[in-house]
């Protein structure tokens, strides 16, 4: 029987040419298709300026640190998310205020949002509201409008972790349109709807801060003459055409053509990629409305696209734990896989004193999170075989 893993890349025939394309090219690193995707990107998300980085940490990290926090403005981030959601805030130097979530959806709510901005004000004085960076967990998106009110209100930054919702339309357009927000982040990772290999993106309608970003993601080094601002030495003005300068501290995240390649092949199968994890997630509906079985998932209202199938189960209610369901689902050939462990409740994040609260919703979606199969290659058939062995496994 042939196992089914909780994700996986798809990689077609028209994928792998793409890529040997760009071995037998003069560019393996910084090339002409790293503009070319970011084109691309921009034009299926419907926003002015894409930048491409190495994954999607990177660009999380470059996004929050374009806002040049202090140790005093505090960022809000939903608990259920993976770790780099709130570590890039804490690679800028400055805290994190988590929110609770939505104990089925998993996503932050305008009242966890109020919750978390109440105790920054009324139990951490002298720190003042940095930003906000909401995550459309599994693909499912955030409606953005209070959160965006608020942080316009207060001269915050909100920028939107969508490293799982490339192809998702919420209630602001296009998730990466960034309609209410100030950048997006995606990331590419092989088991997303899309993958480069490994590699990100930030998305935003500002040119300036585009720019600024790539060249945060090189060392912060700018080689356009137009944009120099006076490299000193010896006294003089150097201008040949070796010339460059560091303006500011980057990095390397650079994503190089190669993965380009493999990015630009799969773009042009978001459509297709799209349509299908909706058929497969229709089908998971059809399938645990018609068995009956005590399995809750949330249909969303939006025209989401789903990166993660994760369901809520009460295990301790069935007299089970999650470990066994999971170990029987394998011995039937199902992979399966937990998202997330709640950051608030991570070992380093409890040394830091404005994490340290409770959050009844997270704990409880943590508790009782199971992602099943969900990816492109999937057959009509599998979504039934998933619920049938999870049946059997539930008793």
């Amino acid at each position: 029987m042939t196992f089914l893993p909780y994700g996986r890349q798809s990689i077609s025939e028209a994928d792998i040419e793409a890529v040997v394309a760009a071995l037998r090219s003069d560019f393996l690193t910084t090339g002409p298709l790293v503009e070319r995707f970011e084109k691309a990107l921009a034009d299926a998300v419907g926003a002015k300026e894409a930048v491409v980085v190495a994954n999607g940490t990177a660009a999380l990290h470059l996004a929050v640190m374009t806002e040049e926090l202090s140790a005093r403005c505090a960022v809000i981030v939903p608990a259920i998310t993976f770790a780099a959601s709130a570590n890039c805030v804490a690679y800028c130097g400055a805290p994190v205020i988590f929110a609770d979530v939505d104990p089925v959806t998993g996503l932050i709510t305008d009242e966890s949002f109020d919750e978390a901005l109440k105790v920054l004000e009324r139990d951490h004085h002298g720190y003042r509201l940095g930003g906000v960076i909401p995550v459309h967990y599994a693909g499912r998106p955030v409606d953005l409008s209070h959160i965006h009110e608020v942080c316009d209100e207060r001269g915050s930054f909100l920028i939107e972790d969508a490293c799982h919702a490339i192809g998702t339309v919420g209630p602001q357009g296009a998730v990466g349109s960034c309609q209410a927000s100030n950048m997006a982040c995606f990331s590419f990772h092989p088991v997303k709807t899309l993958t480069t290999g490994e590699g990100g993106a930030i998305t935003t309608h500002d040119p300036v801060l585009a720019q600024r970003l790539r060249a945060l993601r090189s060392h912060g080094i700018e080689r356009d003459p137009a944009h120099f601002v006076g490299l000193r030495y010896d006294g003089e003005g150097d201008t040949g055409p070796w010339v460059y300068e560091q303006q500011c501290l980057g990095y390397n995240y650079r994503l190089p053509d190669l993965n380009c390649a493999l990015g630009l092949s799969q773009l042009q199968r978001l459509p297709d990629f799209a349509g299908r994890r909706k058929t497969l997630v229709r089908a998971y509906q059809a399938v645990l409305e018609e068995t009956n079985i005590p399995v809750n998932w949330k249909s969303s209202e939006h025209d989401a696209v789903f990166h993660l199938f994760a369901v809520n189960i009460d295990f301790a209610g069935l007299g089970t734990t999650r470990a066994a369901v999971m170990a029987g689902l394998r011995q039937r050939g199902i992979g399966t896989q937990v998202h997330y462990i709640p950051v608030h409740r991570q070992p380093w994040w409890q040394t830091q004193a404005l994490a340290q609260r409770a959050l009844p919703g997270a704990d409880r979606f943590y508790q009782n999170t199971l992602s099943l199969p969900l990816y492109a290659d999937m057959s009509d058939d599998d979504p039934a075989r998933v619920i049938e062995a999870l049946r059997e496994v539930l008793g």
